[in-house]
Order: structure tokens, then C-alpha cells, then sequence
């Protein structure tokens, strides 16, 4: 669990205050705080937080998620209104848009708030979030002596509640039979299932269906370890380096009864041992990600996707398979070619057996209003069958 390390100060009633800051995404404490309240109104809440000045919120806790909606959409209008008909092509129109998400995240995280040091929130009408705070945080120290333990940005505790609930419910798979995986906060959640379909409907290799081991390489949430299970595979690795990965799909492979069929190490992509079947599902796109969540959908210049294709070759079994599942969105946005991802195939020792394509279902494919639309209505999720060479 990441835990905080820096401090914000604030002015308050004629006295300097401070209290633990807390980011998961990485961001400074802000700089300038302002005590606020009911009276501030939604545009002078958005002017200041614009100009970098944090509002640390004293007022009613459900008017503060009000506020935070109002600020939005301020900031959503502003953004309509800068649209133009020479928009840049990709991958320009990207970068811009990611620029574009960071300044929201920003800007819409100095509304703060404060945190008790058993994770209640001392304002009227606050909701109990004890048992989210202490999914993400971890378990709450009530012997702190501060009054005010910590300080956490509105919008990043509505995250947290969000992940709870995540968590508590639980995401339906339909190549489970309808069961769940539960993902933990700072686990990317399987909700895009077109890439699960792809693995439960791919054929199996022979060997893996004759007891043969498999490996699931950035077991993340434990999706496709437990897919490969339901399928019948007896000896599955899963690997991870992420802690909250590691408890999240070890919570999940037992409550899916899969315990005895996966054992679940913490490894830098590659366990020790070679598999008849080692899968992947690496981040698609080859950007820096702003905050943790994001590391399961943007791969800093392809490290893991080429990671894995380097290594490929040495850890399958004689006539094994390696599956590579990634959508060309990538191509389309002109982050990545497709000449050079088979030309890093060619270089690890690998050749393409099959490809096996489908098309994204999920809302975004069909906006219009995405930014990135256009080249999203193109994309193709895929699952490349991997052997090695000769």
C-alpha cells in the first residue's frame, strides 16, 4: 500500500496547520490553501482552483460533492468552447488530450478535504468511507494524536468509494458463467470483456490440456488465470509485481475455488519455470501514465509489451504457444506502428501461428463525442498466437 509521506501546511484562525497529505496519483500538496465553505460559490471555487489554490473544505460534506459536480462542469463547458474545425491529427490530437485530462485531474483535486485518523471525515452529513479508505490506505491508526490525521482530495476520495463499491459487487463474467471478479482498489477492473472472450474461446494448446503448466503474465485482478481455469487448464503460474495485484487476484482465485489449479507468485513478468501456454495482456498503450490505476492501460515506450516478447522464446516448452492480447488502437492513434510490433516478433525469435480478431463493445467505441472517436471506431482487439521460430 502506498502510504503518505508528505505534508500540506494551511492558515487557519491565525495558526499554521499541517497534517499528512495524501495522493495517489502522485501530486505535490498544493502550495496555496484556502478554508472554504458553504458560501464559496461554484464559480469562485472554480477560478481559484484554476489558479492553483487548494480549497480545504469545512463546510457540509454532500454540498461539497455538489460543488465538485458544479466545478466540472464549468470546466467541461470551457472545454466545448475551445473546440475548433482545425483540430490536430493523431498522434498530436492524443498528447492534447491527455494534457487536457491532466489539467482536469488537477484542477478538480484542490477541492480537499480532511481525514480523521480512524478515516472519518469531521464534516456535517459525511458519509462513512472508513472501510474504503482502508482498502486503499490501509488499516486506520486511531492512537494518531492529530485531530486531523490526513488530508485527501475530494475527487480522489469519491475514487476510493467508487473502487468500494467496485470491490463489494463485484464485475459479472460472462466467460465464468456469470460469476464475479472483484477488483481492489488500484486493480484495473475487467470491464471491457471482449479481450476475456478471446482467451475462453481460443483453442487451447494439446500439451496444456494434458496437465501442462501455463503461465498468466500481469495477473493484475486474476481475470485470465481464472478463465483459463474454468477452461480446464490444471497448472496455471500467475505473475505479478504490483502488492495490490498480488492480494487482489489471490482474494479472487480462492473466492472462484481455482486455489488448487493457480499458484500466484510476485515476478517481474517471467516465473523460473518454461509453460506449453504463456499469455499476456499488457497495457496498450505506449504513454506515461498519470496515476497508478493507469499502469494497466498505458506501457511507458512498450517496456512490457516488448519485455514480453523478448523473454518469450527461452520460457515456452517445446511447441508452446504464447498469447499476446492488444488492440491495434495504438496504430490508430500513430503511437505505435504495425510494422513494428511484428518486427519486435521477428527480432525475439517468435512467428505468428494465428490472430484471432473482434471488435470492441464498450460505450466509448461508439461516441461520437470522444475526442479520440475516430480512431476508436477502428479499433481491433486481437489475440496473437505466438510460436517460436523454426
Amino acid at each position: 500500500m502506498n502510504q503518505p509521506t508528505l505534508e500540506i501546511s494551511w492558515a487557519e484562525n491565525g495558526e499554521i496547520h499541517s497534517a499528512l497529505w495524501r495522493s495517489e496519483n502522485g501530486s505535490p500538496p498544493p502550495k496555496r490553501v484556502q478554508i472554504a465553505d458553504d458560501t464559496l460559490t461554484a464559480d469562485a471555487a472554480y477560478r481559484l482552483a484554476s489558479e492553483g489554490t487548494a480549497l480545504l473544505w469545512r463546510g457540509d460534506y454532500q454540498n461539497a460533492r455538489q460543488l465538485l459536480q458544479a466545478m466540472a462542469r464549468r470546466m467541461d463547458q470551457r472545454g466545448k468552447g475551445k473546440k475548433n474545425s482545425a483540430a490536430p491529427e493523431f498522434p498530436a490530437a492524443f498528447h492534447l488530450h491527455r494534457q487536457a485530462q491532466a489539467q482536469r485531474a488537477r484542477t478538480l483535486g484542490m477541492l480537499i478535504v480532511p481525514l480523521n485518523a480512524d478515516y472519518t471525515i469531521p464534516l456535517r452529513r459525511a458519509q462513512d468511507v472508513a472501510q474504503a479508505c482502508e482498502e486503499a490506505y490501509g488499516i486506520a491508526n486511531a492512537e494518531t494524536p492529530s485531530s486531523i490525521d490526513s488530508i485527501v482530495s475530494l475527487r480522489e476520495l469519491l475514487g476510493i468509494i467508487g473502487a468500494h463499491e467496485w470491490r463489494k459487487n463485484g464485475v459479472p463474467v460472462n466467460a465464468l458463467g456469470g460469476k464475479s471478479i472483484h477488483p481492489h482498489y488500484g486493480v484495473f477492473s475487467p470491464v471491457r470483456g471482449e479481450y476475456v472472450d478471446l482467451v475462453a474461446n481460443a483453442p487451447l494448446p494439446a500439451a496444456v490440456l494434458n496437465g501442462g503448466t501455463a503461465i498468466d503474465i500481469g495477473v493484475g485482478s486474476g481475470i485470465l488465470s481464472a478463465v483459463l481455469a474454468q477452461c480446464g487448464v490444471k497448472n496455471i503460474i500467475a505473475t505479478d509485481q504490483d502488492p495490490r495485484a498480488l492480494a487482489c487476484s489471490t482474494a479472487n482465485i480462492q473466492r472462484l475455488g481455482f486455489a488448487q489449479q493457480v499458484s500466484i507468485v510476485e515476478a517481474n513478468l517471467f516465473p523460473s519455470a518454461k509453460a506449453d501456454l504463456i499469455v499476456c495482456n499488457p497495457p496498450w498503450l505506449p504513454a506515461k501514465a498519470n496515476a497508478a490505476i493507469e499502469y494497466a492501460l498505458y506501457d511507458p515506450d512498450s517496456q512490457m509489451l516488448r519485455g514480453f516478447l523478448s523473454g518469450l522464446a527461452e520460457h515456452l516448452n517445446n511447441n508452446g504457444e504464447g498469447w499476446l492480447i492488444i488492440s491495434d488502437l495504438a496504430e490508430h492513434l500513430k503511437l505505435r506502428g504495425r510494422e513494428t510490433l511484428l518486427g519486435w516478433i521477428e527480432a525475439a525469435g517468435l512467428t505468428v501461428i494465428d490472430r484471432i480478431d473482434t471488435r470492441p463493445k464498450h460505450g466509448k467505441a461508439f461516441d461520437r463525442e470522444d475526442p479520440l472517436f475516430s480512431a476508436r471506431s477502428k479499433e481491433i482487439t486481437s489475440l496473437w498466437r505466438l510460436g517460436v521460430s523454426g
